[in-house]
């Protein structure tokens, strides 16, 4: 819910929001902008999407792909 109060402060002074996740965290982003479209701020829209991924090294030396999505959210008109 943190997420979506800081969010919504955002978009209500007239700015674009993004919304930035990497592997299981993914999930809680597109949560926290689907709450914030259909609960609080129900013009909201979707400016962009993009999604990529990461490659990182992990502790064993072996580099690892992490999922990444990147959403930009429009305030309501």
């Amino acid at each position: 819910m943190n997420y979506v109060m800081a969010t919504m402060m955002i978009l209500n002074k007239g700015e674009d929001c993004t919304v930035k996740a990497r592997g299981r965290a993914i999930s809680h982003a597109v949560d926290v902008c689907e709450i914030l479209r259909n609960r609080f701020l129900k013009g909201t829209e979707y400016k962009g999407i993009t999604l990529s991924t990461e490659v990182l090294e992990g502790e064993n030396g072996q580099s690892n792909n992490v999922s990444s999505i990147e959403i930009v959210l429009a305030p309501p008109k």
